[in-house]
């Protein structure tokens, strides 16, 4: 009996030292390893994307604990969007994220993407989204992962509608006839331009100013945030406001730099996603009146279009062959307007 109170004793002292000393013989748990990533921007930090981007890494670094820093390479310092694309479907690691635009996946397999970009499937921001707010959003995001290209997206944005500008003038929709007008290597973006009838002309984007300012191209088309943010007024100072696609954009990153992460990292990653896309979906519509009032007020002649029937009849050809593939959910889309 005395051996068994003895035995207790001890236990009771050793168990009061741990308790006192705040140490355990449970192993802790491990500490989150940081990471950084490239981030890249084609435009600037005071675009409407831009300003998302920053919201986005502020989200990521709060919620992460400092432990996922983002640095964000923006004005296009990494290349274009396709260069940028091709950074990341190559491995290596040197950008591990960036802002794209939606279309920019068509010429990656981005067979779902596709149907974001053809021209008047968005007839207003709300219908845009409807779309990124519904159970379709997450398997268009997911399809390059999916495919096993080696990104995914993370979460969607917006830009604004496109419209076409030019170093000529623009007061309707024959006035396009005949012009160079410059295009990504985008083949849905090729053949509205051609349906249009106009001449589509590859020009990357970090040299379009000087494009438009030589005569290699008459015209192209932008949100009209990007048009003013890049200067583009400066050299092609007439807008036409037909709307043709909006500007559907997604993050994306590549799933090496995702598998780095950690389950909490993960989420932080998610949830900040999701108060970046909440973020640009209030100040979109905002930061473009006011950079329309803007360019109006320093002297770009900006064209109305009451009517897009006859555009949207102009393209018929490229809407039709674009969803032809995917035509059950191209109409879901539509639907939702």
């Amino acid at each position: 009996m005395k051996k068994i109170v003895l035995s207790l004793l001890v236990l009771s002292v050793a168990l009061t030292g741990v308790m006192a000393s705040g140490k355990s013989d449970a192993k802790a748990p491990a500490a989150e390893k940081t990471v950084t990533f490239v981030f890249a921007e084609v435009n600037p930090l005071d675009s409407i994307v831009g300003q998302m981007d920053v919201k986005f890494k502020e989200e990521v670094e709060k919620l992460s604990n400092g432990t996922i820093k983002i640095d964000l390479q923006h004005s296009g310092v990494l290349g274009a969007e396709q260069d940028v694309l091709d950074a990341m479907l190559g491995g290596g690691g040197t950008i591990d994220m960036a802002r794209i635009s939606a279309f920019a996946l068509t010429s990656y397999g981005g067979e779902k993407s596709k149907l974001l970009s053809i021209p008047y499937t968005f007839t207003s921001r709300a219908h845009f989204w409807k779309f990124a707010d519904s159970s379709l959003a997450p398997e268009f995001l997911l399809e390059p992962h999916e495919k096993g290209t080696g990104i995914r997206g993370l979460f969607y944005g917006e830009e604004g509608f496109r419209h076409f500008f030019s170093n000529k003038p623009l007061n309707g929709m024959k006035d396009l006839a005949g012009m160079k007008i410059r295009v990504s290597n985008d083949p849905i973006m090729n053949g509205m331009v051609k349906g249009l009838g106009a001449s589509p002309t590859v020009v990357n984007y970090n040299e379009l100013y000087s494009a438009l300012q030589t005569g290699v191209v008459d015209a192209a088309e932008q949100p009209i945030a990007n048009y003013k943010s890049k200067a583009f007024n400066e050299v092609a100072p007439n807008m036409i406001l037909d709307g043709h696609t909006l500007g559907a954009v997604q993050v994306i990153i590549t799933d090496e730099a995702w598998d780095k992460l950690s389950p909490a990292q993960q989420k932080a990653m998610t949830e900040a996603g999701k108060i970046a896309s909440a973020f640009d979906r209030s100040i979109s519509e905002k930061a473009e009146n006011e950079a329309l009032a803007a360019l109006k007020a320093a002297g770009v002649k900006v064209t109305d279009v009451a009517d897009k029937g006859p555009w949207q009849k102009a393209c018929a050809a490229i809407i039709k062959e674009s969803s032809a593939s995917n035509a059950a959910l191209y109409q879901k889309i539509l639907d939702m307007k």
